[in-house]
């Protein structure tokens, strides 16, 4: 969606130490109402912690995260995906010895809307219709591109406005990065704000309107989408020249 640029996120100097190591140094930018935003950068660069950071799953330094004007900085994770902003973890993390619908309605625990929360199962059905046909099994026994389909299919129980989601392609067949490219546009275009953390940083910002560089915990660039594609800092750096 674009043409609508009411700031929902916005990240303020941003810091994250482990220990004496500054991963994220002090980064800032802007989340668009409506929008995916793309937060590429090689592995190590401190795309993942920026995430957790934002999530509250990791303290910051310094900075401030806002959400619709509101500091999240002090907040605790669970009141984070509460308030509706919503990660779906690196390593998809599903629970292997629960069924696949038992693991998406685990996605709705905050929520007291019955009605609400069977239509989102139905949605998320029809946007994955692989889970549908194996509700009733083990997540344990799905491939992994069908575990990152159900991480992601959780995450939207929460019904959230932010998602976050961190590296949806890594270890994936080509086939299947393709078709959760596709679906994160089709969940962008009920309107939903993506931050989409990536090392695929041709497919991230093939389908972002907007993108940040980080490298070594430092925001180098940003633009649109379309025009980081095209900058030959990046097709150098990333795109293989």
């Amino acid at each position: 969606m674009t043409g609508n640029t009411k700031p929902i996120l916005q990240v303020e100097d941003l810091a994250v130490a482990y220990g004496h190591i500054e991963a994220v140094k002090g980064i800032s930018l802007t989340l668009n109402e409506g929008e995916i935003t793309a937060l590429v950068g090689a592995n190590g660069a401190g795309k993942s912690t920026s995430l957790l950071a934002i999530s509250g799953l990791v303290k910051a330094q310094r900075g401030r995260v806002l959400f619709n004007g509101q500091d999240l900085t002090q907040q605790s994770p669970h009141k984070i995906v509460e308030g509706g902003v919503v990660q779906v973890a690196e390593g998809r993390a599903t629970l292997t010895t629960l069924t696949v619908e038992e693991n998406l309605a685990l996605g709705a625990y905050t929520r007291r809307d019955k009605d609400g929360v069977a239509r989102d199962l139905q949605w998320v059905y029809s946007l994955f219709p692989v889970l549908k046909n194996r509700a009733a099994g083990l997540a344990g026994n799905l491939s992994g591109g069908e575990q990152q389909m159900l991480a992601i299919g959780r995450a939207l129980m929460a019904k959230p406005k932010v998602l976050l989601l961190d590296e949806p392609s890594m270890g994936l067949a080509p086939l299947i990065i393709q078709e959760i490219f596709r679906i994160v546009q089709e969940i962008n275009k009920t309107g939903m704000t993506v931050l989409l953390v990536e090392q695929n940083v041709r497919q991230a910002l093939r389908i972002a309107q907007r993108g940040y560089v980080l490298e070594t915990g430092k925001i180098v660039l940003e633009d649109t989408g379309a025009n980081l594609l095209g900058n030959p800092k990046v097709v150098e750096a990333y795109l293989g020249g």
